[in-house]
């Protein structure tokens, strides 16, 4: 088991051998979860930007006031 503080403003340090161990490097993205007592924490792989540009004219289709207004009628 590691232990590690979080500072006043809410950082912390995972250890080297956790890092290691988890394949972690600077700038990798990390996903957190709050499951009962426990906090899950994941490396997520971040969708390629080109990919999200190519798809984004798709998922704006259905977003005019219009859309909007059926999506909130209750």
């Amino acid at each position: 088991m590691h232990i590690a503080r979080i500072t006043s403003k809410g950082q912390t340090t995972i250890p080297v051998s956790i890092r290691k161990a988890a394949h972690l490097n600077a700038g990798d993205t990390l996903t957190f979860e709050v499951k009962g007592d426990y906090l899950l924490i994941r490396k997520i792989k971040v969708l390629d930007d080109e990919y999200l540009n190519g798809v984004s004219d798709s998922l704006n289709e259905c977003s005019s006031p219009e859309d909007e207004e059926a999506w909130n009628r209750e």
